[in-house]
């Protein structure tokens, strides 16, 4: 796997360790449902880590966003506020993307 985690690279890892295990059960192969058991937990684990990932940078994004928001509010600068809001609006939707199961 590579060294930052990918969703989609996760997934194809799960799937292709469901095939191998699926191949070794029908053929009675241990060492493929070993095999197929191990890339599938892995790609799984690629997921949630991307997700996590992808969550906290959701989460990182609302506060900038509410800082930036306030600040134009109490500056009276609407531009950096109307940013601040929709830079908020932006981590919330990416934070609900990628939320925990």
């Amino acid at each position: 796997m590579s060294s930052a985690p990918s969703q989609a690279n996760g997934q194809m890892h799960s799937v292709k360790g469901t095939v191998v295990e699926t191949i070794g059960n029908a053929t009675g192969s241990e060492s493929w449902k070993t095999s197929g058991k191990e890339e599938h937990a892995q790609g799984e684990a690629e997921v949630k880590a991307a997700q996590a990932k992808e969550y906290t940078g959701g989460a990182m994004d609302r506060a900038q966003g509410k800082f930036d928001a306030v600040v134009g509010a109490v500056t009276g600068d609407k531009t950096k506020q109307a940013s601040g809001n929709i830079q908020d609006s932006a981590g919330q939707a990416r934070m609900e993307a990628n939320k925990p199961m």
